[in-house]
């Protein structure tokens, strides 16, 4: 199920969710080459993603983790480590993954910048991300493999969405016997499908040595951004705004809940 757009329109235009995603646009393309570069790419991964083991100090250094065919990413105690958490959530490791996450904060970020403002989302965007780094490295503390992706902030938006607009409907893009149909579904029940799916896929990784942080970030990152979403919406939403935004919706669609 791939979410594509929702009915739920904005009052103002969401000006940093457009500079959120040019910027990881911009950091894919001219930093990370696209992909199209595998040094380049892995340059940057090892780089600036956020390794755990570094931040806690219990990966062995020296410790090389290949990142292609002739590449490794070495565990180090460069002062720039600290940094990882945050630069890391600008960072790619394929198509697939900027893909699917920019179109996911494509649908929902617009509605909960619109409900909190635009510097109240951009700190609320990097909170979400930083804790949901912190729940990784609190899962694996000692793994040596660098992650990077939005995933963790985006699943705070996500969070934040479930919160504020749980009956707005979404639209999927559902691939039936080889043929795409599109469904309106609640976004209670998009966002708690997607959240049980996270928790199931991370379960079994409490039981192992290392989680597979493998494709980006770990999965329980997006468990604690997802989580953090939820819990800080209310500190950080303008109900000025939100009660306006309601008001809207209701006269566009008076039988809408």
């Amino acid at each position: 199920m791939i979410p594509i757009s929702d009915d739920n329109p904005t009052l103002r235009t969401p000006v940093m969710t457009y500079l959120l995603l040019s910027l990881i646009a911009f950091v894919w393309i001219f930093l990370q080459k696209a992909g199209l570069d595998s040094t380049a790419l892995a340059r940057s991964v090892c780089e600036w993603g956020m390794v755990p083991g570094e931040l806690t100090g219990r990966a062995p250094l020296g410790f090389e983790v290949p990142l292609s065919r002739n590449l490794q990413c070495i565990v180090d105690n460069e002062p720039i480590n600290i940094f990882t958490p945050l630069t890391s959530m600008f960072l790619h490791g394929g198509w697939g993954h900027i893909l699917g996450n920019c179109l996911f904060f494509w649908v929902f970020g617009n509605n909960v910048e619109d409900s909190m403002g635009r510097l109240r989302f951009l700190i609320f965007y990097v909170l979400c991300g930083l804790i949901a780094a912190g729940a990784h490295v609190a899962i694996d503390p000692t793994s040596p493999v660098p992650t990077v992706g939005a995933s963790g902030a985006i699943s705070g938006v996500l969070g934040a969405y479930l919160v504020l607009y749980p009956r707005v409907r979404v639209n999927l893009l559902v691939p039936i016997f080889f043929i795409l149909r599109i469904f309106s579904v609640p976004a209670w029940l998009v966002l708690i499908y997607w959240f049980g799916l996270q928790v199931i896929t991370g379960l079994p990784q409490l039981t192992t040595i290392r989680a597979d942080a493998s494709g980006g970030v770990a999965v329980w990152a997006h468990i604690g951004g997802f989580v953090a979403g939820m819990a800080l919406i209310k500190l950080f939403e303008n109900r000025n705004y939100t009660a306006q935004r309601t008001g809207w919706r209701h006269r566009l669609h008076p039988d809408h809940p």
